[in-house]
């Protein structure tokens, strides 16, 4: 088993200094940047843009896997891959394109995801499984941090990861929402490889020990 990625969310991190949260991400195992981009549409809250991704990209070279909880994301992904994204992931939901948009994503050079909320099942992604590089299964209904993880979502991963052997398919599980030193098990014994965690990251309760 390969060992799983950590992505820690920078939406749980302090806002006013971004380069301590990233210097602690880097500094605590970390691999990635997990960003939440949000428009106040697709979710109620609104997080940070483009200009913030910008300014941050120069500070550490780990990935930036910027999530887009967004309508329309066909709209916006050429302005963050510019800014420094090295995944751009969107939500199935947001979308009446998600193939196009997975292709518009590959001819930028990036690695896509498709998201799917929890009330969305694996099924759904059926067509588009084979050309995507990241499925990011919520645990939580996305838009706020520091909830608590629904369960039968992580019967999710397990249904991507027998998929995924079954027809060879290539995508990495990516698990966000909820993740923290007591749900940490279930999840990766599930078969995610890429695990987002915010709040529990950022408080030093997430017992991370996957070196």
């Amino acid at each position: 088993m390969k060992t799983p990625i950590l992505a820690p969310s920078l939406l749980s991190a302090d806002f006013s200094n971004l380069g301590a949260a990233i210097k602690k991400i880097e500094n605590d195992s970390g691999s990635a940047v997990h960003i939440d981009v949000m428009d106040g549409s697709f979710v109620p809250e609104i997080t940070y843009g483009e200009p913030v991704i910008r300014s941050v990209r120069p500070l550490t070279k780990l990935a930036f896997d910027v999530h887009l909880m967004v309508e329309k994301p066909e709209l916006h992904v050429e302005s963050f891959a510019k800014a420094g994204a090295d995944w751009i992931t969107f939500h199935y939901e947001a979308t009446n394109h998600t193939h196009r948009v997975i292709q518009y994503i590959h001819e930028l050079g990036k690695k896509a995801g498709v998201a799917i909320c929890p009330a969305t099942p694996v099924s759904i992604l059926s067509e588009i499984l084979e050309c995507a590089d990241i499925i990011l299964v919520m645990t939580v209904n996305p838009g706020w941090g520091g909830q608590k993880i629904i369960p039968s979502c992580v019967e999710k991963v397990r249904e991507l990861k027998k998929i995924r052997e079954e027809k060879g398919y290539s995508y990495k599980i990516s698990v966000d929402g909820g993740v923290n030193s007591k749900t940490l098990d279930s999840v990766l014994d599930a078969g995610t490889d890429i695990v987002v965690s915010g709040s529990a990251f950022f408080d030093g309760s997430l017992n991370w020990k996957c070196e």
